[in-house]
């Protein structure tokens, strides 16, 4: 994933487009720190795909603020180029898996929790839905953002 990151930032280099240039640097930078952080936690310095996507997935998150931000102050030529950046982004991350497919994921979690978990969720409740939701995203891993994550769950748990 590294690599193809790099190469596209050469592609953009010679092709003149700024803005995929940008961006892609900048995802670099942010992957780069990301090493930096992992290495100084006592870890190997280089990143899994894995780890790589949900760098990417946190950068796509950031622009998706931003273009909500710029909206609501009325720069929406700042929320376009945001709008942009995100596109750009998000052509590297993985197709994300289906609703159904997450619905048997959670399906699967929930059954091989211990009946307190299972209980209606409500706000007194909150560690057990965060219970849930860790040990779901652990099991999907990158295949679905964690806002798509959330929803299932709910569904699942408040009746």
């Amino acid at each position: 994933m590294l690599e193809k990151i790099q190469n596209d930032i050469k592609d953009a280099m010679r092709a003149h487009d700024e803005l995929k240039l940008s961006v892609l640097r900048m995802l670099s930078a942010a992957i780069h720190n990301r090493e930096i952080e992992k290495k100084s936690r006592g870890g190997e310095a280089v990143l899994t795909d894995d780890e790589i996507i949900a760098v990417i997935r946190s950068e796509v998150k950031k622009r998706r603020d931003a273009v909500e931000g710029f909206t609501k102050g009325g720069r929406m030529n700042m929320a376009e180029k945001e709008q942009m950046e995100s596109k750009i982004l998000e052509s590297y991350m993985p197709q994300e898996s289906a609703d159904e497919e997450i619905e048997k994921i959670v399906k699967e979690v929930i059954a091989s929790m211990s009946e307190d978990i299972i209980k209606p969720f409500d706000q007194a409740q909150g560690k057990n839905f965060g219970k849930i939701m860790g040990a779901v995203m652990k099991k999907i891993g990158g295949l679905a953002s964690g806002d798509k994550v959330k929803a299932v769950v709910e569904k699942f748990l408040v009746k």
